[in-house]
């Protein structure tokens, strides 16, 4: 049995299901983010307590099909972000539309109307966290970082850091604060 989870996007919030599912006496096959998968079904009573242990630290159970289908699209766009170390062949349109086995225009229009946001507007919000990120936890030059996450240049990546942040990368790296929001929060 498959069950999607809101908001899992990353090591510490699979953490949290795997031991709230074990509190619950409940054996997963395997525990991705945004994903559970079990041998047999899970009852109601059980669905009900797994989410409200989840739900204290911002994860929900999905139960309709459309935020079955955003949670689908966040996981692949986080992966793209997180995740992808070389540059892909072809186009992010494409590979959602092939991983998702929908066009990408349903896709776009389904995931705006639904977030109140652009797909690409969602990936730049990840691009900038993970820039952040890697700018205060790493030791990465700015065109390794721009490579990483799939920019022409490092003038595109400063361009759209500033646009969304105020700063230029380099200024953020002096600062040295955490500026950083969750993902859930984007």
């Amino acid at each position: 049995m498959k069950i999607y989870v809101r908001n899992m996007a990353c090591e510490s919030c699979k953490m949290v299901v795997k031991e709230a599912l074990e509190e619950l006496n409940i054996s997963p096959i395997k525990v991705e983010l945004g994903e559970i998968e079990t041998k047999e079904p899970i009852s109601d009573d059980k669905k009900r307590k797994l989410n409200n242990r989840i739900k204290k630290v911002g994860l929900e159970l999905l139960e309709k099909k459309q935020g079955v289908l955003i949670e689908k699209v966040r996981k692949v766009m986080i992966d793209y972000v997180y995740n992808s170390d070389e540059k892909p062949n072809i186009k992010f349109s494409v590979l959602l539309s092939e991983k998702l086995g929908h066009s990408y225009t349903y896709l776009a229009n389904f995931f705006s109307e639904v977030e109140a946001t652009t797909i690409e507007q969602y990936i730049i919000s990840l691009k900038i966290e993970r820039i952040k990120e890697l700018i205060i936890f790493k030791e990465h030059s700015f065109s390794e970082i721009a490579d990483m996450l799939h920019y022409s240049s490092v003038g595109h990546l400063s361009t759209q850091f500033k646009k969304a942040t105020g700063l230029t990368p380099t200024h953020f790296k002096a600062l040295k604060e955490k500026r950083r929001i969750t993902i859930q929060n984007i």
